[in-house]
């Protein structure tokens, strides 16, 4: 039967065991026939001797054919080589069908039987799937001595506090049980199903191959009867050993997780971090249950353990696969210096400043549309003892240091208040705004998995709707007014399912302390979790961005160096992030009526007040924000226009600003300093810019953005023909590649995202941004566009900011893109604009736009380009409302342009 060829699967990896039994189940002298793929004949052949053991167990109802792409990647593995053993369990696959009900405690000693057998010799990495990944485990435990590493996806160690999966619920009813997964292959078909993209037919086949008949599937419905759902389960006290014994493993831990199984959910990998707290993550966005077959995991797994250290040296000059790195490619270029690292002494923790002014009864933080009942400004005083009453209400809830808080709450004193009380307990805020939208905000929650979640009534209806994970907390007024809340408001918190509320906290934590009973605060460790902060989601799903109290408070220190914010500064912050930084600068902050979540709801008037609201003397807003300011700037009245006169600086970040936009700004503000700086979610600022410098500095191929602010470095990935970034740091002038940073306040960690956090830190000590651009002969930098949106024509690459800019100062063009069309290597440039008055439908533009935008671009650039296509409006990203979607772009334009239907990009 093993002789049939399976898709990816050699025939020499294909053998049978005959495997004396230890089971107390089976006869005495009972011998099983195992069937696994192995492939150490291979090695063998080639001369090879593996560095150690990939033991792969499956779980139910797949066999060893999961782990081919382990198989196929050993020999050549960063390294290596390695032995994969992959096993097909007693009942499942090609092994034997023993006609005993094997429990959990039978498999793990019959995987104990299999590996005596072998004689596995060298260190042994338990690689685990589904159920399998919890037999794996337990053979781990036992076998510590050998054990070196161990490497779970998508798999379950205790159902403690959890109803099962629906479908295994279903799968265990007695009137479903047998035929579901026995008499029938339905429980096989549903679970291949789960695959993210489809099972190509053949793949499919051959996952069915050992499951054709009643009698071959037996194996498939007893492991589902073993499921230890009930705490008298015959198999529960072998679960709960293995579950518990899990804490004491030490080695290192890989978890490589598709959230969108709706079996083995993200709760599931949530238990396995607080059992192996140390564990690497990756979560895969978009993967499901069947993991192996969704995305590669051999890359990063072989990758992982020669990082680990598991493996032989590599060689001077050897690269590691998945890593990005490639040759340098471009010009001989300098290397970048070192930035000193800084000195762990000078920290200084972000409630520093707020504890320094106790006494002072100026405002601290101002909200222009606070909720009813709410207060409108805070001083000084009352905004610390405000924090500390939350904090201690919160911890007499439970929260605790390293546990994670997601704040669903607008901008305000209330986010004001909730943040700072969270940094004071040395708790995790999780930040995931609105911005993101429904979807994105779920896979944002859900991967950064918060213990808690405090949020205003829409953001509990979420959280109920989509079962959003952490203990619910009520924030604002209305169903959350706490104490003395009425019959109905109660109702409708317990009908949210919010186990306490903000206001509730506040008086039971302000009663504490005045009793004496509250607990003292700990002080968090520098270099601990403080923030997972997450991006905007325009280059892929919004990823997590992870900041330790050090980094916060180096942000914090950088901004303050950069534009001189101190104790006396009056900031208007129309982004999010200034306003909760605002506290740990000193600076009284002030939050605009608007919607956040939509930049461009901000108005000329209700800037202006805000500014009036505390004498301001620095706004920031976003470019889409001061867009509509400019919009509506003649509706402003002379005493809100004197108010914005008197602002000394303006900042505004988050996509390339237009001089002429600029200009109009400081027209505006004419007593401010106009600034731009560059940054990210994983490094805000990076570098900074001023009217007059975009000025001086005059057209190039890019946007200027300027010098690297205080404490940081900026240098290059020179990218090669093809447009792969080197890896190494440069500061050539005029060298195009991948910018790079490093500074005080870099991101710690991407969240759950191994594979994404080794790529950005493959250079060490530098981060790799993703954007593309050039340094000047001036040690300026010119961000010319995204990695992943760089053009590869047959002549070259091009990048499409210069392009973009050309094509948008044609008088007809709102906004411009520019992508690629094609394959790499001969893509050609087409232009993708907004005009006035705007397309009724997405088509070729108009004879005389499309003649001058070709203009304009050949002109500036050189560039010329293929096409140019009308639409009535860019796809951006939700959050800063001007970020274009070039990926999503390229690929509809491909279509319309093809005659295919393209639908919306």
């Amino acid at each position: 039967m093993v002789a049939q060829p399976w898709p990816g699967v050699e025939a020499s990896w294909s053998r049978y065991l005959h495997v004396p039994s230890t089971a107390a189940v089976d006869p005495a002298g009972t011998v099983h026939k195992w069937h696994v793929l192995d492939n150490a004949a291979d090695l063998a052949a080639a001369g090879l001797e593996p560095v150690g053991t990939l033991l792969c167990v499956h779980g139910n109802p797949t066999w060893s054919y999961l782990w081919r792409s382990l198989l196929a990647a050993a020999a050549e593995a960063p390294g290596g080589p390695w032995r994969v053993v992959a096993v097909d369990q007693l009942d499942m696959g090609f092994s034997a069908r023993t006609g005993v009900f094997r429990r959990l405690a039978d498999r793990v000693g019959d995987l104990g039987d299999l590996t005596t057998a072998l004689d596995l010799q060298g260190p042994v990495v338990t690689v685990g799937h589904d159920w399998g990944g919890l037999i794996s485990l337990g053979w781990a435990l036992a076998h510590q001595d050998q054990l070196a590493a161990v490497v779970l996806t998508n798999t379950a160690v205790h159902p403690a506090g959890y109803s099962l999966p629906p479908a295994l619920t279903l799968a265990l009813h007695p009137a479903v049980h047998r035929w579901g997964t026995t008499t029938s292959a339905t429980f096989l078909r549903v679970t291949h199903s789960l695959a993210q993209p489809v099972l190509a037919p053949t793949v499919r086949a051959a996952f069915m191959a050992p499951y054709l008949s009643t009698a071959r599937r037996a194996g498939v419905g007893n492991f589902v009867a073993d499921i230890p759902a009930a705490e008298d389960h015959p198999s529960r006290q072998a679960l709960d050993a293995i579950a518990e014994g899990l804490r004491t493993l030490s080695v290192p831990a890989l978890l490589l997780w598709g959230p969108k199984d709706p079996v083995f959910s993200d709760r599931y990998l949530r238990d396995l971090l607080g059992r192996l707290p140390h564990a690497d993550v990756h979560r895969f966005e978009g993967a499901s249950h069947l993991v192996q077959e969704d995305r590669d995991i051999a890359t990063p797994a072989f990758a992982w353990l020669a990082g680990k250290g598991l493996v032989r040296t590599l060689p001077a000059g050897s690269g590691t696969a998945g890593s990005g790195m490639a040759g340098d490619g471009g010009p001989a270029r300098a290397t970048a210096p070192a930035v000193p690292v800084s000195n762990p002494a000078t920290f200084r923790p972000m409630l520093a400043e707020l504890d320094s002014r106790r006494g002072d009864r100026s405002p601290a933080v101002v909200d222009m549309a606070p909720p009813a009942g709410a207060p409108s400004s805070l001083s000084w005083a009352e905004l610390a003892e405000r924090v500390d009453d939350l904090a201690a209400g919160l911890a007499q809830l439970g929260v605790s240091a390293g546990h994670r808080v997601n704040l669903l709450v607008p901008p305000g004193i209330e986010l004001t208040t909730l943040i700072y009380a969270c940094l004071r307990l040395g708790a995790v805020i999780v930040v995931a705004d609105a911005g993101l939208g429904t979807s994105g905000l779920s896979r944002a929650i859900r991967g950064a998995g918060p213990d808690y979640l405090v949020g205003i009534d829409r953001a509990l209806v979420g959280a109920r709707l989509y079962s959003w994970p952490g203990i619910r907390i009520a924030a604002g007024g209305g169903a959350s007014s706490g104490a003395g809340a009425s019959a109905a408001a109660a109702a409708k918190r317990r009908l949210l399912g919010a186990a306490a509320s903000v206001p509730g906290l506040l008086a039971s934590g302000r009663a504490l302390r005045a009793a004496g009973q509250a607990a003292p605060f700990p002080e968090p460790a520098p270099d601990a979790d403080a923030a997972v902060l997450f991006t905007s989601g325009s280059t892929g799903p919004a990823k997590g961005v992870v900041y330790t109290h050090r980094q916060l408070a180096a942000m914090r220190d950088t901004l303050a160096a950069t534009y001189n914010l101190r104790a006396g500064t009056a900031l208007v912050a129309g982004f999010a992030p200034f306003a909760l930084l605002g506290p740990a600068l000193g600076a009284t902050s002030v939050t605009p009526d608007m919607d956040v979540t939509a930049p461009r709801t901000l108005t000329a008037s209700a800037l202006a007040d805000a500014a009036a609201a505390v004498s301001a003397t620095t706004v920031f807003a976003s470019p889409a924000a001061l867009a509509n300011v400019l919009a509506t700037a003649d509706a402003l009245r002379p005493e809100q226009r004197r108010a914005l006169d008197a602002v000394e600086l303006m900042l505004s970040a988050g996509a390339p600003i237009p001089e002429p936009l600029l200009a109009r700004v400081q027209e505006l503000v004419p007593a401010a300093a106009v600034h731009t700086p560059y940054g990210m979610t994983e490094a805000l600022p990076v570098t900074d810019i001023d009217l007059a410098g975009i000025r001086a500095a005059g057209s190039g191929n890019g946007v200027c953005v300027g010098t690297a602010v205080a404490g940081a470095q900026v240098a290059i990935a020179v990218l090669d023909g093809g447009g792969v970034p080197s890896d190494a740091p440069s500061t050539t002038p005029w060298a195009t590649g991948e910018i790079l940073v490093r500074a005080p306040h870099v991101k710690d960690r991407y969240d759950r995202l191994w594979i994404t956090q080794t790529h950005s830190a493959s250079i060490p000590g530098w981060h790799r941004t993703g954007d593309v651009g050039q340094l000047d002969d001036a040690g300026r930098l010119w961000v010319q566009g995204r990695l992943g949106h760089v053009i590869s024509t047959a002549e070259g690459i091009r990048t499409p900011v210069a392009a973009e800019h050309a094509a948008a100062s044609v008088g007809a063009v709102v906004r411009a893109a520019v992508v690629g069309v094609g394959p790499a290597g001969a893509q050609v440039p087409v232009a993708i604009v907004e005009t006035t008055p705007p397309a009724v439908k997405a088509g070729p533009a108009p004879l005389e736009v499309s003649e001058a935008v070709r203009s304009a671009v050949l002109q500036d650039t050189g560039m010329e380009l293929a096409a140019v296509v009308a639409i009535a409006q860019l796809p951006t990203d939700i959050r800063h409302n001007s970020k274009i979607d070039r990926t999503a772009l390229a690929a509809w334009a491909s279509r319309l342009l093809s005659g295919a239907k393209a639908g919306r990009p």
